[in-house]
């Protein structure tokens, strides 16, 4: 069995956003060699991200939107984690809905998507370097 592990770094310049790392895991698919097997993506920090889906501005601003009406960032005052000097407990309450991680077959040396799946690093307390971990397994 091969596998490969690699870290992408992610710096979102702002509080919030969606990045496409779909060629990202692509490449690290095709350096593994691995032909048949699973790759996982998972966001290594719980105010960040990993999820499927459909990469369409109008989407991407409807995520948004409904995840500010779900969880809103303001008032800061009303969330008891941020009684700790932090004002992102928000972001973890984003993260849980969004999810942690994903795996996605490798078939044929290619990851094995439905049509119009793509991979993304969803950013809710950005501004500073974050990790997300790739891992490759198979033969």
């Amino acid at each position: 069995m091969k596998s490969r592990t690699e870290y992408l770094t992610m710096n979102v310049s702002g509080r919030r956003g969606f990045v496409n790392i779909t060629p990202d895991v692509e490449r690290c698919v095709m350096d593994s060699g691995v032909k048949e097997g699973l790759a996982l993506v998972n966001a290594m920090h719980i105010t960040a991200s990993v999820f499927i889906n459909d990469d369409e501005g109008g989407l991407h601003h409807d995520y948004e939107s409904w995840l500010e009406r779900l969880a809103p960032h303001a008032p800061t005052s009303q969330y008891r984690h941020n009684e700790t000097g932090e004002d992102n407990a928000d972001a973890h309450l984003k993260r849980q809905v969004m999810g942690r991680e994903v795996v996605v077959a490798v078939t044929n040396g290619k990851l094995d998507f439905g049509p119009w799946e793509r991979i993304f690093y969803g950013e809710f307390d950005g501004r500073r370097k974050k990790r997300v971990l790739v891992k490759v397994i198979g033969e």
